[in-house]
């Protein structure tokens, strides 16, 4: 009985608090208010960076904050062009560097927030394939992935279905339950960071904005072929929901000619971009 209301509870939420990607179409649940999740990401994200030894000059901090300017600025060009640049004025983009080598990992939250290790920098290898990264996790953001897997969360695993109450009732958990959604966490019950849904869709939207950003989507499958390996036997936790190696190498390269077309359809001008070339 109660899961049959508990799933009719979660039609409604879908029908009624649904949002359409910009770049795939697809529609997703999203009960929890943009602004809302913003002013919770920002917060948490200042909270994250005052216990991190973040990197404030020097050259992988210039590296980090020139691609995520021109992704940023690829973003903007995109979303003006499909009249959706509204769906941005809640996006306060910032860049930073964690330094820890240790750690291969990135994440972007929502409303713009970016995270790289400096770990991760030791297999990119070329400012092309940290485009590859960092275009995919601000697709994440972008796609409202962490909305929708804190979305399912507060129902699923809080029985929620307001963030103000949850945060009222039970605001450990939340805060968890939100750095786990954006992949800056560790595992929460049993919701991984993203799905594979997820990762393949962040694919798609990071190779297309890294084109038109300027940088060479070619370099995508080489750089996650890089990452899977990195981890020796066992690949690193940022692949724990990633797709299959070798399906996600063909689905990449299927893709470069639909996102040189972005490139030209959509130019963005960019000084890095001139500085490279």
């Amino acid at each position: 009985m109660w899961k049959k209301i508990s799933f009719s509870l979660f039609m409604l939420l879908f029908l009624f608090a649904c949002s359409k990607n910009a770049f795939t179409g697809r529609k997703s649940l999203n009960i929890i208010p943009t602004t809302t999740i913003n002013s919770l990401s920002s917060s948490e994200y200042k909270t994250f960076l005052s216990q991190n030894k973040t990197v404030k000059s020097g050259s992988d901090y210039e590296l980090v904050r020139r691609v995520g300017m021109d992704l940023k600025a690829a973003t903007e060009v995109y979303y003006r062009s499909k009249g959706k640049a509204a769906e941005l004025k809640n996006f306060a983009w910032e860049f930073n560097v964690v330094d820890d080598p240790a750690t291969v990992n990135a994440f972007c939250m929502p409303g713009g927030k970016v995270v790289v290790y400096t770990g991760i920098l030791k297999v990119t290898k070329n400012e092309d394939a940290l485009a590859v990264v960092m275009g995919h996790e601000i697709a994440h953001a972008l796609a409202n992935h962490g909305n929708e897997r804190m979305s399912q969360g507060l129902v699923a695993q809080l029985g929620l279905t307001s963030l103000d109450l949850a945060l009222s009732q039970k605001p450990a958990a939340t805060r968890n339950l939100l750095m786990s959604a954006v992949g800056a966490g560790a595992q929460v019950g049993v919701l991984l960071p993203f799905s594979r849904k997820h990762e393949s869709e962040a694919d798609e939207i990071g190779l297309y904005l890294m084109a038109m950003a300027g940088y060479n989507p070619n370099e995508a499958a080489p750089f996650w072929a890089r990452m899977n390996a990195s981890g020796g036997g066992r690949p690193p936790e940022f692949l724990s929901t990633h797709p299959d190696p070798a399906k996600r190498s063909d689905e990449l390269k299927k893709l470069v000619p639909r996102a040189k077309a972005y490139a030209v359809k959509y130019p963005v001008p960019l000084s890095s971009k001139n500085k490279k070339n």
